[in-house]
């Protein structure tokens, strides 16, 4: 049952945790052998840490990622015994963050592992992770400083790394030649710090296969119902549905413009929707169907979902109203005061990431405040 507050919001999200907890187990299953963490940065790609930490952990999840250690923090009290990766790594004066909260730093560089000894030596032994580039250039050690500290006989036996991890660059492509250069460099490492457990999978790594996972996967994106491949059908279920109110419907008669610029003309009479979302709720600019360089003779921006039907946004987004041609609706099926989809069971929440030449991840992470949120179902 839905509050007052949600039936009456100007836009809201609608927030499915049966479908977050499904999601996981298929990919902790999909992950075969090895077990399946949940990525819990951003706030969890936007939909709350609290809720999907609970649902997560409640659907079996024990080991979790967050980006800074202020998420860690945030996190400790939602998941009592789950252990807590911090992909950012530990900086002089956190230090005591980690130990107070039981908090796990991933080594990044040269730097941090310096900064992480000088912190054994004043606290006692703490677990990290060795973060190891092999490709992505990006963080990490090089594979060949990596080595060179497995073999190096002055190392401090206080380091014992948890895990040895890698990022994939092109999980998501899996013809790519880089997947497999990374993974024959990643296992170049493994075989150096035998016996230590190793991660190398995101979404994207889960499904290039077995060889790719080793002992523990880091799904992120499909787990909150993203594409985890490109050109491939997302068997994800969708997670996240915005929606926004019609606050008015008009009749634009032929040959007139609409929105900022004269951005769309049009070449039939025409109703159009004007609707309570825009940039300043994560609804990107660059999802306008119009305005924009080859959207003039056909709508290629973003569609919204109403009454059974797909329809198109029209002219440019703006900081708080979109947009919508309902014309080839039926007059009486639109009226101000009904909800329109924006992405989700209905509207790929990527089809819409594409639209504004981005991707499912930012516009998640990008969701504003001023949307009323209801979480529904659970693990």
């Amino acid at each position: 049952m839905h509050s007052p507050e949600f039936l009456s919001a100007a836009s809201r999200l609608t927030v499915d945790l049966t479908a977050l907890a499904d999601n996981w187990r298929a990919m902790n299953e999909r992950s075969d052998k090895a077990r399946a963490a949940a990525v819990l940065k951003a706030d969890a790609y936007g939909i709350g840490i609290a809720h999907a930490a609970r649902t997560l952990y409640a659907a079996g999840a024990r080991d979790f990622f967050v980006a800074t250690v202020e998420e860690g923090v945030e996190l400790r009290p939602l998941v009592p015994d789950g252990r807590i990766y911090i992909l950012a790594g530990l900086w002089p004066g956190n230090e005591q963050l980690f130990f107070d909260n039981d908090l796990v730093p991933i080594v990044n560089s040269e730097e941090q592992l310096a900064v992480f000894m000088a912190a054994l030596a004043e606290r006692g032994d703490h677990p990290c992770v060795l973060h190891v580039d092999t490709g992505m250039n990006r963080l990490g050690l090089s594979v060949e400083e990596a080595i060179a500290l497995a073999h190096d006989p002055a190392r401090p036996a206080s380091f014992s790394p948890v895990l040895v991890m890698s990022h994939l660059a092109c999980g998501d492509d899996p013809k790519h030649p880089m997947n497999l250069y990374q993974l024959q460099r990643f296992r170049e490492v493994t075989a150096a710090f035998e016996g230590v457990p190793a991660s190398l999978a995101n979404s994207g790594g889960v499904c290039l296969g077995e060889d790719y996972h080793f002992d523990l996967t880091r799904p992120g994106i499909a787990v909150y119902g993203g594409e985890a491949m490109s050109g491939a059908v997302n068997p994800m279920k969708p997670v996240v549905t915005a929606e926004a109110r019609i606050l008015q419907v008009r009749t634009v008669p032929s040959g007139e413009t609409a929105s900022y610029g004269a951005s769309v003309r049009f070449t039939r009479d025409s109703r159009i929707a004007t609707v309570a979302i825009g940039y300043a709720d994560g609804y990107h600019r660059s999802v306008s169907g119009g305005g924009v360089t080859l959207r003039q003779a056909m709508p290629s921006g973003a569609f919204g979902f109403l009454n059974g039907r797909k329809v198109p946004h029209v002219g440019r987004v703006t900081m708080d109203l979109s947009l919508f041609d309902v014309t080839d609706l039926p007059e009486k099926a639109v009226r101000a005061g009904d909800y329109i989809e924006l992405f989700g069971r209905n509207v790929a929440i990527d089809d819409v990431a594409r639209a504004g030449g981005t991707i499912g991840y930012e516009l998640l992470t990008s969701l504003g405040s001023r949307y009323c949120r209801a979480y529904v179902g659970g693990a």
